[in-house]
């Protein structure tokens, strides 16, 4: 079974045109999504990789309506290749249930691989070059010592709740329990 999904990024935008290019393909079924493809939670594409079965074969019109990233786009067609589900992308004429069309998956597979490794290699280059300049990296403590010791100064008086001290430090109840918890 064909099984379609398109999607458009605003509500500006009209879904139409992939619609009606999937029907022509003879999609059965159609799911639509009105998100950005940056999203990672779209209720369209949910349902339309759920009604996926060993044999059917996911259409979309173009790559992009799939995943906006190359890497989120081979995650997402070598799970459905892992379920024995087929992929195909009309504009790009990629069609997964070919030899041909795996074999231009696999090399857009290698180059994501590549690009993953890229960021890496830059990141960490990044990273040992900061700390040659002195700085550290990662989330800042956050600790400031003298609402520290106003939070802990008003724990003793047990007329105040732990909502009215956090209120008048101007902390969060869980930074209320790791001074705490450190004291």
């Amino acid at each position: 079974m064909l099984i379609g999904y398109a999607r458009v990024s605003t509500a500006d935008q009209q879904l139409d045109l992939q619609i009606d290019a999937l029907r022509s393909h003879g999609c059965e079924h159609l799911y639509t999504d009105m998100a950005s493809g940056a999203k990672t939670t779209r209720p369209g594409l949910m349902e339309a990789l759920n009604a996926c079965r060993a044999g059917d074969v996911l259409v979309v019109w173009k790559l992009d309506r799939l995943g906006r990233s190359l890497a989120h786009l081979v995650e997402t067609v070598q799970a459905l290749a892992a379920r024995n589900v087929g992929f195909r992308s009309l504009q790009e004429q990629l069609d997964t249930t070919s030899s041909g069309g795996r074999l231009v998956f696999h090399i857009f597979a290698s180059l994501a691989e590549f690009e993953r490794d890229l960021i890496r290699e830059r990141t960490n280059a990044g990273l040992i070059a900061a700390r040659a300049r002195g700085r550290k990296g990662g989330r800042p403590k956050g600790v400031d010592e003298q609402k520290r010791k106003a939070a802990l100064a008003l724990r003793r008086d047990l007329s105040y709740t732990v909502q009215e001290i956090c209120a008048m430090v101007g902390i969060s109840r869980n930074t209320y329990y790791k001074y705490i918890r450190n004291e």
